[in-house]
């Protein structure tokens, strides 16, 4: 089986928490991840101030094709990115998984293509999930899309993402490495 390839998407202000834990429960499990920056450098700022110097540019990796494209959250910014909304909207049509956490999920509902779909925001940003139906769990798929709340359930939202990529088995594995408890409707599925 080939080694799946996810692109991260980082933008000045992204949650720190969300990118980097993400990125890092992915490749515990031997997906080839490439964090992408879409301002004009590799150099970025957080939230929180600290400075990620990402893989690529967006330029770089405009003809390159993902099994997976993830966005943090920390910002609403990701919804004024063009060739962002392009691109995820390519992956969507083509059937391609997507997942965001935190702010991020506003970049499908812009889009339009959480109608009839269980989704979850940060709390308070409801009205950005557009033709969703609000799921009451931490993490979401519903289909080919993933979403979760905010850094507190990053660890989750990221189990799930290598569940979908890798298996399982891998999943666990990485979790129990990890000390992450499986608390229902988070990765492990509502009957974990």
């Amino acid at each position: 089986m080939a080694q799946p390839k996810a692109a991260l998407f980082m933008i000045d202000g992204f949650e720190e928490t969300e990118a980097l834990c993400t990125v890092d429960i992915l490749r515990r499990g031997d997906v080839d991840v490439t964090t992408v920056s879409l301002g004009h450098t590799r150099s970025l700022k957080g939230r929180s101030g600290i400075t990620v110097e990402t893989d690529k540019l967006f330029d770089d990796i405009s003809a390159t094709r993902f099994d997976m494209l993830v966005i943090p959250g920390g910002t609403l910014a990701y919804t004024e990115h063009d060739g962002l909304l392009r691109l995820v909207r390519r992956q969507n049509d083509a059937g391609g998984k997507l997942a965001a956490i935190c702010a991020a999920p506003a970049v499908f509902g812009k889009l339009g293509i959480l109608h009839g779909k269980r989704a979850i925001i940060y709390p308070g940003m409801e009205e950005y999930l557009k033709g969703a139906t609000l799921s009451g769990d931490i993490v979401e798929t519903d289909g080919n899309i993933t979403t979760s709340k905010g850094p507190g359930t990053t660890v989750y939202f990221a189990l799930r993402l290598l569940e979908l990529l890798q298996g399982r088995e891998t999943a666990v594995h990485v979790a129990d490495d990890f000390i992450a408890q499986k608390p229902a409707g988070a990765w492990a599925g509502k009957n974990a």
